[in-house]
């Protein structure tokens, strides 16, 4: 039964639906028909105007604020980024690993754009260290307990990892955080697998920067991303990573100097990425008018109601069953992943697939008879399983 005051009034604003019982958010959120709609008021305006820099910046900053709503943070907290590997960069280019804090420790739940980023500081001078998975979708704290020392200068974490759905319980992360800053290290949160399924209070958590995009359940596009930097950090870190939008003053046009925002603004780079602002911000409108309590409390029934399903059925699942330890994502083994993903779109039930898994990622839009579909789908289909 859904959480949400009028589900099929939600599920209205999705062309897409009842047709397609739509499960791949974790890898791109479904298309509403306000977020069109607004691709088309940038054509329009185009078309209109030709250029509109000041309704551009404006539009900006709507976004910025409306990320600071989606934390509970100050709008100067927020870069609107191009994504969310541009954030990271511009973190990574604002830490020195040349001396003694060279260590960057990572858990095994990363995306591999995360860790990649990460590895590539190793010719700066870093460390990197990789704390395992140590069960079926869990990473236990006493690896970073054991990781993170006096040589550490970041920790970056997967809220959700992309694999499998297991999430970092919140105690867990207040843990980690707790540890990393009495070591004097600073913690990333990469949230990208759970934002807008869900309340996510960075200063609660104790983190000090937080990225992400909002193609996924955030309902935006590609090509747009964000990073939260917690207020007092933000002037001790310097990104070598630039841009005239990151500048104090990006009017000035100023060719002599790099002289960075006060503010998170100095973690941005050049021209932002306009188009997307247009989507996004239609996106965040659903996604705030529905609120992320309403959206979570649904996230975690209907999760809930699929893994009751699943089981009736005797299919597998790989991702934790705590619902402290499960993000919006079920992962479910496979003999065939791609054989399977396909499989099941030819019933319209659209999945995604990695590291020999079918992941079906939840949200608000989906609603009984979806897993309905989805189980009946994979039982058809039983010799793809694992």
């Amino acid at each position: 039964m859904s959480l949400l005051p009028d589900l099929k009034a939600v599920r209205a604003q999705f062309a897409s639906l009842p047709e397609l019982a739509y499960f791949s958010s974790g890898s791109y959120g479904l298309l509403a028909d306000g977020v069109r709609a607004a691709f088309n008021r940038y054509l329009d305006d185009r078309v209109a105007k030709g250029a509109d820099w000041g309704g551009w910046v404006e539009r900006l900053e709507l976004v910025r604020e409306q990320m600071a709503r989606v934390f509970a943070v100050d709008p100067d907290e927020i870069a609107i980024t191009g994504s969310a590997s541009a954030g990271i960069n511009a973190i990574a280019s604002a830490l020195d690993f040349s001396g003694e804090r060279n260590r960057i420790v990572l858990s095994n739940f990363e995306f591999p754009t995360g860790a990649q980023i990460w590895h590539g500081q190793e010719q700066a001078g870093a460390e990197v260290v990789h704390v395992a998975e140590t069960g079926q979708g869990i990473v236990d704290i006493e690896g970073f307990r054991t990781a993170i020392d006096e040589r550490t200068a970041i920790v970056a974490l997967s809220h959700v990892c992309y694999r499998h759905g297991g999430r970092l319980p919140d105690a867990d992360i207040r843990e980690i955080c707790r540890i990393a800053h009495d070591a004097g290290a600073i913690v990333l949160l990469d949230c990208y697998q759970s934002v807008g399924s869900q309340p996510i209070d960075p200063r609660s958590l104790g983190v000090d920067l937080a990225v992400g995009g909002m193609l996924k359940y955030l309902l935006g596009t590609a090509g747009i991303g964000f990073l939260y930097v917690r207020r007092d950090l933000i002037e001790t870190l310097s990104p070598r990573n630039s841009g005239w939008f990151a500048q104090v003053d990006p009017g000035a046009m100023d060719i002599f100097a790099n002289r960075p925002s006060p503010t998170a603004r100095r973690f941005e780079a050049g021209t932002p990425p306009v188009p997307s602002l247009y989507g996004t911000q239609a996106g965040l409108d659903i996604v705030l008018g529905i609120g992320l309590d309403a959206i979570g409390a649904h996230v975690r029934s209907i999760t809930r109601h699929a893994i009751t399903r699943l089981a009736a059925e005797q299919i597998a699942i790989f991702t934790p069953d705590d619902d402290e330890r499960r993000g919006p994502l079920l992962a479910l083994p496979s003999r065939d992943d791609a054989a399977l993903v396909a499989a099941l779109a030819e019933d319209k039930v659209i999945t995604s697939c990695r590291d020999g898994k079918i992941r079906a990622g939840f949200h608000f839009y989906n609603d009984e008879d979806d897993v309905e579909r989805l189980v009946a789908a994979l039982a058809k289909r039983r010799e793809l399983l694992g």
